[in-house]
């Protein structure tokens, strides 16, 4: 089991390097992974499983004891994206398909590596976890609503078939996870360290699945929702930081509402364009996918960094000052 856990760290830690991979071996051999595609709902559905082996009430007692942060948050997560993502459609006249899909993937929850990012920037990780586990909660009502109003005008959308399928990839499987660990708390405490392995391969497996699924359609159109995928989540990663740093949260708070804002449960994207809409509309979830797990790693490395270089210099003052009064 203490193997399982080090490979499943080893996993997390080089999150994106897999996901990289799965998506250029999708892209030269997509007969190898396109099988995967009838079971994405089914891999997103594990993933929520474990997140909800991993929730307790601790998770959401920030909000009683910062209200004000996870407010912020989980009102940023779902205006900021959402807005970006329709500014972005209508400014750039994207295809009805490929619009869809950018407003889909901006109405989604924080994804849950926004979390290990979080903490790698030095940001406030439990504020990140409260925001990410209510955000993915409240999904079933708000993401088909934000779909629904936001992009209509390209295509029609069902609301109601959308809530059923995010009740059915995300609440359903989070509640099942609550129940098992309740039934058996001190045998989940052991599975919760392998679950980071389990969501990496599910997640990768998705990603493969659908650039493999929509290889043709990312060859013709990929530079244009590529621009369009990058633009997305650096403005939701800029104007999530300065929303929090306006409303006057401290720093740590700042990185989290920015992280938590600019990256997306994607997966969940891919799973609803491709139920409901096409493969086409997939694609900016795909790519999200992939770019998301770049420029997140990228930024926490950069204030993590950051931070470490802050406490090296306020140790080197408290010493020289401690030198000074001994003198």
């Amino acid at each position: 089991m203490q193997m399982l856990e080090k490979i499943s760290k080893f996993a997390g830690n080089t999150f994106a390097l897999w996901v990289l991979l799965a998506a250029g071996l999708a892209l030269y051999a997509p007969d190898q992974f396109t099988w995967i595609g009838p079971y994405i709902s089914l891999l997103l559905g594990i993933v929520m499983f474990g997140m909800g082996m991993t929730l307790s009430l601790g998770d959401f007692k920030l909000v009683l004891k910062q209200p004000k942060g996870v407010i912020i948050g989980v009102l940023a997560q779902f205006i900021i994206m959402p807005s970006v993502a329709y500014l972005l459609a209508k400014g750039l006249q994207l295809p009805p398909e490929v619009a869809v899909g950018v407003i889909l993937v901006g109405a989604c929850p924080g994804g849950t590596a926004s979390n290990v990012m979080t903490f790698l920037a030095k940001g406030n990780t439990a504020l990140s976890v409260t925001i990410t586990s209510i955000t993915t909660l409240l999904a079933p009502l708000l993401t088909p609503a934000i779909i629904y109003f936001l992009a209509s005008e390209w295509l029609n959308v069902s609301a109601s078939a959308m809530f059923l399928s995010v009740v059915k990839i995300v609440l359903i499987p989070i509640f099942l996870g609550i129940v098992v660990k309740i039934i058996f708390k001190s045998k989940t405490e052991v599975a919760n360290g392998v679950m980071p392995l389990v969501s990496v391969v599910a997640i990768v497996a998705i990603v493969a699945a659908v650039v493999s699924g929509s290889r043709d359609k990312i060859l013709d159109t990929g530079l244009l929702i590529f621009a369009v995928v990058i633009l997305h989540n650096g403005l939701g990663l800029l104007f999530g930081f300065l929303v929090a740093k306006v409303l006057k949260l401290n720093y740590e708070d700042q990185k989290a509402v920015s992280i938590e804002v600019g990256m997306q449960n994607s997966g969940l994207g891919a799973a609803l364009a491709l139920a409901h809409f096409s493969p086409l509309a997939a694609v900016p979830s795909a790519i999200f996918s992939v770019w998301h797990n770049i420029s997140g790693p990228l930024l926490a490395s950069y204030w993590g960094w950051k931070a470490d270089r802050l406490k090296e210099k306020e140790e080197l003052v408290k010493e020289t000052v401690e030198e000074g009064q001994a003198s």
